[in-house]
């Protein structure tokens, strides 16, 4: 494959530039038919390996470096390209090999976090000469590159608007490589990155010597940084951040919400020294050969503002505008008509969406966003000055009232009783699109029905709920009519209920029966679902299909016609039901019984053996020692039940996994195989093999070459 140039770009088609693909590669497949275009790709994508890719590797790959390979894929358009490797990744059929043959001028998304192996400095090199067109790159997890090859990969894409580093090993290099390099960067996701502290992301504010910078900047998600050092750098570094960064749109970063609390409090004293723990540079102006960052200018900007003079508040606009105001990098100033009291009083943000907000910082959210739609509270009932049961909901409700019927996504953590959020969500208005509670205690169905009453317009329901101790709902089934006065979600498209259950509970305690009557209801007025996730439900879940599938109603839109992924698991659900189901929906029986099958395979109830609780000491990557990232795969018999998670660098690693297997029973073979996974090929460190025999056996013992695993079962 000789070298070649750039080909020259071709025109758009009339009417494709506006259809642009904005459908990242790590999202789930539809469940749509596939297109003609989309199986076209499949076949590519299955044939490549044995044809272009084998001979690119056996001939080219590692004896020669193209600038440009000019082969078969040359000629398909960037949307044609980007849909071909999310088939290869999504198949797993994506190697280097095919990697680089893809790797062409006209590509404009690359999305590799489901190959994040293949991630490496000399790919890095590659993507920089060859793709330096590039609007979007997504690397999360990529752990096998550099801060200084990140950072030489970002100085050659100047076009990026979108930037995923989740996970990475990216620090404040990278930060400030993208934010001088970058200069149409929008979205930038640098979560869980470890070598990075809060105050790093100060670099965002970097202004070049012709005061260019990051202007377009909309979307900063930055959760889960550092190692711990500078707890409190957080909310200083948020607080400059949004008023270094007046465009931003959605922020999510710890202390987001005290940010917000220092801005209308005027409380910049933190930020002296703020630079100091970042390698002894000082961030607070501090100047070098390509620009500066002017932190003082931006705080002492605004400060002057809150002087109440009405002129200087008008100046302050006209400076904005024009580019000469000292606050001209400030947040907006807004005539709210609140008055000039307080310090920040009339201060408006931009922000739509905000994650890492407490209770306690509710209120300054509340008085500088008004303008928001998605909101993420956590920690509701921690560090919240003693604040308990029906005190924190009212601060929640007062909290939410501030965007009665704007707000459309909302995110809880709740130690409560679920009775005591809904007066907190019916000030939030009725507009709420997309509603997720986690660490709710459940108190009875009525307070159940009383939530989705609040938000009949919700089009997402996820609950992790703690379900009620005792057997008080544990009447007899009432066969009877249900209440027609059910409320009715007609917009609902994906429900997930995961009720907590013990890992050692073989099976929910059915406690809860009159949940029968909310899941009725969410189910027969819900026409529009599509998803549904029942997990360890408390209550019998055959009475609630049976009235589905009994009471159809000719009048009506029948429910769950739209219905495609089915997971009950660890419910009560008979085969009988789920072939019922089957038969019911004929036009989706087979993502239907897909779905039920799955579900039905991972129910305890029907599995005739369960393996649990696996783990492992002393495991070994190699002869010197290393710690191994171990994972293990688990058959029954001839049955395979698949494998583990693996965790990376443990010798002691503990896996949530559990495998059922139907078929299985006395005497069979449970086989164990331990694995270290490994860029290229994974390492066999042991394997175990035991005969089953009935009953409950836990915590059996299996020593490998080094170490050993332990695991439970029952038949």
């Amino acid at each position: 494959m000789p070298l070649f140039r750039q080909p020259e770009a071709r025109a758009e088609r009339r009417g494709q530039k506006g259809r642009a693909r904005t459908r990242d590669c790590s999202e789930e497949e539809g469940d749509a038919p596939s297109s003609l275009v989309r199986l076209c790709l499949l076949n590519v994508a299955e044939n490549m390996k044995g044809l272009w890719v084998q001979d690119y590797v056996q001939n080219y790959m590692d004896h020669y470096f193209f600038r440009y390979v000019m082969g078969p894929f040359s000629l398909l358009p960037s949307d044609l390209l980007e849909e071909l490797l999310c088939v290869l990744s999504r198949q797993n059929l994506l190697s280097r090999a095919a990697l680089h043959l893809l790797l062409l001028p006209q590509l404009r998304r690359l999305a590799l976090s489901r190959s994040c192996n293949l991630v490496t400095a000399n790919l890095c090199s590659l993507v920089g000469a060859r793709c330096q067109s590039l609007t979007s790159l997504n690397l999360t997890g990529a752990l096998n590159v550099s801060s200084a090859a990140l950072c030489g990969l970002l100085g050659r894409l100047p076009d990026l608007r979108a930037l995923c580093l989740a996970g990475t090993l990216s620090d404040r290099a990278v930060v400030l490589t993208a934010a001088r390099r970058c200069p149409a960067l929008e979205h930038l996701d640098l979560s869980r990155c470890l070598h990075l502290s809060p105050a790093a992301l100060l670099a965002l504010i970097h202004r070049g010597q012709d005061g260019a910078g990051l202007r377009r900047l909309a979307s900063l998600l930055a959760l889960d940084i550092g190692l711990g050092e500078g707890a409190g750098e957080g909310a200083v570094s948020g607080a400059l951040l949004l008023l270094g960064q007046p465009g931003l749109r959605r922020l999510a970063l710890e202390g987001a919400g005290r940010a917000c609390e220092m801005i209308r409090n005027g409380e910049f004293g933190a930020r002296e020294g703020l630079g100091a723990r970042e390698s002894g540079a000082e961030l607070v102006d501090r100047s070098d050969g390509e620009g500066s960052f002017a932190l003082e200018e931006i705080v002492d900007g605004w400060l002057r503002l809150d002087e109440g003079d009405p002129k200087r508040v008008a100046e302050s606009k006209d400076g904005e505008g024009s580019g000469g105001g000292r606050a001209g990098r400030g947040a907006e100033v807004g005539t709210t008509g609140r008055g000039a009291g307080n310090e920040g009083e009339g201060m408006k943000l931009h922000l739509q969406e905000i994650q890492g907000v407490s209770l306690n910082s509710l209120d300054a959210v509340a008085q500088l966003c008004p303008d928001l739609r998605s909101l993420s509270l956590h920690r509701c009932g921690e560090d919240d000055d003693g604040e308990e049961g029906s005190g924190r909901a009212a601060l929640l409700a007062r909290g939410l009232a501030t965007w009665a019927g704007r707000l459309r996504h909302l995110a809880l953590q709740f130690p409560g009783a679920l009775s005591e959020l809904v007066p907190a969500l019916r000030a939030a208005g009725s507009g709420l699109g997309s509603l997720t509670l986690e660490g709710v205690r459940a108190d009875g169905h009525l307070a159940f029905l009383e939530l989705l009453h609040a938000c009949p317009k919700l089009t997402s329901l996820t609950l992790h709920v703690d379900p009620p101790r005792s057997n008080r709902d544990a009447e007899a089934d009432d066969e009877g009519e249900v209440d027609p006065g059910l409320p009715r979600l007609p917009h609902l498209c994906s429900l997930t209920l995961n009720f907590t259950l013990d890992e050692r509970q073989l099976r929910p305690v059915l406690c809860w029966r009159s949940l029968k009557g909310v899941l009725w209801a969410l189910l027969r007025g819900s026409p529009r679902l599509h998803t549904l996730s029942l997990s360890a439900a408390p209550c019998p879940l055959d009475p609630v299909f049976q009235l589905v599938l009994d009471r159809r109603s000719s009048s009506e839109e029948p429910p769950l016609q739209h219905l495609g992924r089915v997971s009950l698991r660890r419910s009560d659900v008979t085969v009988a039901t789920a072939a019922r189901l089957v038969d019911t929906y004929k036009a989706m029986h087979a993502l239907l019984l897909w779905a039920v099958a799955l579900a039905l395979t991972l129910a305890p109830s029907d599995a005739a053996v369960r393996v649990f609780s696996l783990r492992a000491n002393g495991l070994k990557g190699d002869p010197a020692g290393n710690p191994p990232d171990p994972f293990v795969k688990v058959w029954c018999g001839s049955s395979f039940g698949g494998m583990t998670e693996f965790h990376k660098d443990n010798s002691n690693p503990s896996w949530s996994a559990s495998f059922y297997f139907p078929d299985c029973g006395a005497n069979d073979h449970l086989t164990f195989e331990v694995w270290d996974k490994d860029l290229n090929f994974d390492d066999l460190l042991g394997t175990c093999v035991s005969s089953v025999q009935p009953g409950l056996h836990q915590n059996f013992a299996c020593s490998l070459q080094y170490g050993t695993l332990f695991y439970s079962y029952e038949l």
